[in-house]
């Protein structure tokens, strides 16, 4: 294996260092029967697939860090214990990436050197353990959080074309390294074998785009409107979930909708809560200690009144946002309590915007008396019905009958033979294709979907033409004035074309200049 020309001694002395974890000088007669031997080709393969697994994770953590608070709230359920897991996950990622990456960059450069890939033994391990890692990264998202392979297939409706780009690039530049190993192998077979897979991937690859669809490959004019804005629990980037606060930093946001959770007191009043326990959320672990693991639904309303609601985000932090926050929103913070839906649907009324709330738990014994109290509130209240969207399917024909104007919006799909067309559905956003939401906005029924907090995800939806989302992030969303990005076909086929014959004519460039 003669030396190139154009890699210097030095050069490639240091690579050949790196990669295994030995000074061996890059003089030929130094290295004598230092050869890349079918095992060494065989770690060069694997670390290549090492490589490859570990990107793919990489995307998918990217994607999943729009449900990640989901995940934090899990942990906490089990072992109250608050952490942004989102940023140990994405350390870990980068880590395990940036080690792969720099170990394949240093093999295609040996390879363009060409220096023998002797992988040091401790870069095996470490390669096995990265495997290891990942494998059990992708069969603990598989088993507990199965929901987001569905959310990646719809990522690829938004990163599908610039992933193609992306990919060509990448098998384009391997040209370089595989041309100068094929003109210095002199086994024919193998030759034969790398060439043809690499030539079936690269024409798999030009003709991809045929196979990639995104709703955002369309006109200008043919976008559908913005999606209107649902306060998850309120603004809870902004502010304490479920307060008045949080809904009043919701209205600065324009959401049209608060969407929160309501429970029932012991002695009947209906109040704002998510989880069936009070300890993420208050400090009920100070003020009843011997209580505090019970249900959110075991205390009365005056107990209730005595927890700080607010406290806890300023010291959990649930989301990086509370960093920013200002002198007096922090003071305002640390004195929120547990608001009753009186006190929420006098508010939504003065801002003149919608509720939506599901009533929790749904298994309890008491469930209908819960029913009958949340009506009585909201018929009290004196808001518009037209304002109020209930979603809980228990007793909902009681509901219909006792208030026919209250909205009545569900948490499924339509059936064939509906007796009633569902007018509106709240469903999670990964339940819903493109071509379903352009349906039901032809059969001109309302359709929210939920948690959407990141900007590619909310466009693909806008695109595809949803009527509204529900997010945690309503001031980033607010802020959109078009998707991320808006192709027209046209101009799609046009790039599509321009990427596959500039990476033809650079693969075809790389083997006639090492011949």
């Amino acid at each position: 294996m003669a030396d190139p020309s154009v890699c210097c001694h030095p050069c490639a002395t240091c690579l050949l260092c790196l990669y295994s974890c030995q000074w061996i000088p890059a003089k030929k007669e130094k290295r004598k029967g230092l050869r890349t031997t079918k095992c060494d080709c065989t770690w060069f393969l694997f670390l290549f697939c090492v490589f490859l697994f570990t990107l793919v994770w990489l995307y998918f953590t990217i994607i999943i860090l729009n449900d990640f608070h989901n995940f934090n709230e899990f942990i906490f359920k089990q072992r109250k214990l608050w952490l942004d897991w989102s940023l140990v996950l994405l350390i870990a990622t980068a880590v395990l990436i940036t080690y792969s990456t720099v170990l394949l960059v240093l093999a295609l450069c040996l390879q363009l050197c060409g220096q023998p890939l002797k992988l040091h033994w401790l870069h095996k391990i470490l390669l096995i353990f990265t495997a290891l890692v990942v494998a059990a990264a992708f069969t603990g998202l598989g088993i507990k959080w199965a929901e987001e392979w569905r959310s990646a297939r719809v990522s690829l409706q938004a990163t599908g074309p610039f992933l193609h780009i992306g990919i060509v690039g990448g098998m384009t530049l391997l040209a370089w390294p595989l041309a100068s190993f094929i003109y210095r192998t002199r086994n024919t077979g193998l030759i034969v074998f790398l060439l043809l897979v690499y030539s079936m991937v690269m024409i798999t690859l030009y003709l991809a785009p045929l196979g990639i669809t995104s709703p955002c490959i369309m006109e200008e004019n043919q976008l559908p409107p913005k999606p209107a804005l649902v306060g998850h629990r309120g603004a809870p980037m902004l502010a304490p979930e479920n307060t008045l606060m949080s809904l009043h930093k919701a209205v600065d946001c324009d959401v049209q909708v608060f969407e929160t959770d309501v429970m029932v007191s012991a002695d009947g009043v209906p109040f704002l809560m998510h989880d069936e326990e009070l300890t993420r959320t208050t400090n009920v672990q100070a003020v009843f200690p011997e209580r505090a693991a019970l249900n959110s639904t075991a205390f009365n309303w005056t107990d209730l009144q005595q927890l700080d609601a607010g406290s806890w985000f300023l010291e959990r932090k649930p989301f990086p946002t509370v960093n920013s926050l200002s002198a007096g929103d922090r003071a305002q913070v640390t004195k929120q309590r547990i608001p009753s839906l009186e006190q929420a649907l006098e508010a939504a009324k003065q801002s003149n915007i919608s509720i939506m709330f599901d009533l929790r738990p749904e298994n309890h014994s008491d469930y209908q008396s819960f029913v009958n109290a949340t009506l009585e509130v909201i018929l009290q209240s004196g808001i518009p019905l037209q304002q109020v969207l209930w979603l809980p399917d228990g007793f909902r024909e009681q509901v219909k009958q006792q208030a026919p104007g209250i909205q009545q919006i569900y948490g499924r799909k339509r059936l064939q033979n509906e007796k009633e067309p569902l007018l509106r559905v709240n469903l999670p956003y990964q339940e819903m294709s493109s071509e379903e939401i352009r349906q039901y906005r032809q059969d001109n029924i309302s359709v929210n979907l939920y948690v959407v907090n990141q900007p590619w995800l909310f466009s693909v939806l806008w695109c595809s033409g949803v009527s509204s989302v529900t997010t945690n992030a309503c001031q980033v969303l607010k802020e959109m004035k078009h998707p991320i990005w808006l192709l027209p076909r046209s101009t799609y086929l046009m790039i599509w074309i321009v990427v596959d014959c500039a990476s033809f004519l650079a693969i075809l460039w790389a083997f006639l200049l090492l011949k």
